[in-house]
């Protein structure tokens, strides 16, 4: 399994050989190219994660390479070389977008040295990338309840092992964000972290962004792609949702769990790939295993190491640390950096169910930044940004001169939401738990403005 892909151009078949073998013998794909067209054409089939141009080539300019190749978006880090630059000529590459000039003649310990440095540039930039998105929501794993404690302690002992992780919990308990803290604590930390949500693809295309694509390989594979297998290889891949992953790609992820190995689609090598999986569900996996949705055997595979995170109503006694995190972050971001909530607030917030887990209340500390006139945020003003509006009130359900009708109908989504959100959206268990039709769960659920899973049929 090569350690990275990089496209080398020159038009010196001596330099191209010598570069080729010194990069191969470090355990990376090497491919080359003369001149510019052939480039191009290379870039136009496959994905590279380096490339080395020369500026003078017999047929163009290195640098209006690199510059087509940002002008199309690609993101691909590219390290100059020429024999004949000048300053003027290093300061334009580099403004394009050149991570590194280098001279020629070239040495070949610096070339692999900056080669090497580049690709971590690379990684480092995108899991940075990857860490601002996730900026809004690190403060999940913020408490000191015992078991937040106990989650964390889990995670740590999880980190130094190269063992499956299955992490499990409700809808906005921070699945994702553990599953990153696993990564960042492991040995593989220097590796790659890539992430797959399983239900959040055509059951076609899951297999392609697995394991990768040989171009042609199905309409619209016009060039080869590596999958998040061959990505992850020496680091994490997390698969997010995987309870959602069809009975026919379970198969295919067992084997190559077993094996260590894959295929692309439409080719015939197989590759190895050293990957650590880490996966997460809101279902229950043993009850899918018993209706025949999931494979027990794949299911024993990725249940090595569970971890489960307890639901915010858990653990009440954080909710006033996370709430105060979650302001401080969406005050920051809406310039209101003044904001605080008063202890009437904190009640209110500590006493609602929060069938939405953290996710849940931190969209409520960033409604409450967005609409209070006020920098003190008060009961009433928490209670007005819960769902139902002011209806949901944690001393009790009833309020003076609101009608009857209204408090019924706020109690009643008060109900379904926290059933369907323990019930991981699906339709079919909460009617069973309520003792409900399914139709007439569908239609209250509609007329109160809640969804389920929706994939799930409404008509058996």
């Amino acid at each position: 399994m090569a350690r990275a892909h990089i496209l080398v151009v020159d038009d010196e078949p001596s330099i191209l050989t010598t570069l080729q073998k010194a990069l191969s013998l470090e355990g990376y794909g090497v491919d080359v190219a003369g001149g510019v067209k052939v480039a191009e054409d290379k870039l136009k089939k496959r994905t590279y994660d380096l490339c080395l141009f020369d500026v003078m080539l017999p047929d163009g300019d290195g640098v209006e390479l690199l510059e087509r190749m940002r002008a199309a978006k690609s993101d691909t880090p590219v390290i100059m070389m020429s024999g004949h630059a000048t300053i003027d000529t290093a300061v334009r590459a580099v403004r394009v977008g050149a991570l590194n000039f280098l001279e020629k003649p070239l040495n070949t310990d610096a070339l692999l040295i900056a080669v090497e440095t580049s690709l971590r540039l690379t990684r480092a930039e995108a899991e940075a990338r990857d860490l601002r998105r996730a900026a809004g929501s690190t403060g999940e794993l913020v408490g000191g309840s015992p078991a937040i404690k106990k989650l964390v302690e889990q995670i740590g002992r999880a980190a130094k092992s190269a063992a499956s992780v299955l992490v499990t919990g409700e809808r906005g308990t921070g699945k994702e964000l553990v599953a990153r803290a696993i990564h960042t604590l492991s040995p593989r930390a220097k590796g790659p972290l890539e992430k797959l949500n399983c239900a959040a693809l055509p059951s076609e295309l899951i297999e392609s962004e697995l394991f990768g694509h040989e171009a042609g390989a199905f309409t619209g594979a016009t060039k080869q792609r590596r999958g998040k297998f061959e990505r992850a290889s020496g680091g994490t891949l997390f698969l997010d949702e995987v309870g959602d992953m069809p009975l026919p790609m379970q198969a295919k992820l067992l084997r190559v769990l077993q094996e260590r190995e894959i295929e692309r689609v439409g080719g015939n090598e197989t590759l190895k790939v050293d990957v650590r999986v880490v996966a997460a569900t809101n279902r229950d996996l043993v009850v899918a295993c018993e209706s025949g949705a999931f494979r027990p055997d794949l299911y024993d595979r990725l249940n090595v190491l569970p971890l489960a995170i307890p639901p915010l109503r858990a653990r009440r006694d954080d909710v006033p640390l996370l709430a105060r995190h979650f302001l401080e972050l969406a005050a920051s971001a809406n310039d209101r950096r003044d904001m605080r909530l008063e202890d009437d607030a904190i009640a209110v917030l500590a006493g609602y169910s929060w069938p939405g887990n953290v996710r849940e209340l931190k969209n409520v500390l960033e409604r409450l930044v967005i609409l209070s006139p006020d920098d003190v945020v008060h009961a009433d003003d928490v209670r007005t940004c819960l769902p139902g509006g002011t209806g949901a009130k944690t001393t009790g359900i009833y309020r003076p001169g609101v009608p009857f009708r209204v408090l019924v109908e706020e109690a009643e989504r008060v109900i379904l939401q926290e059933s369907l959100a323990h019930h991981g959206g699906q339709m079919a268990a909460t009617a069973r738990a309520l003792d409900l039709e399914r139709s007439h769960l569908y239609k209250k659920a509609r007329a109160l403005g809640l969804r389920g899973d929706a994939k799930e049929p409404e008509d058996e």
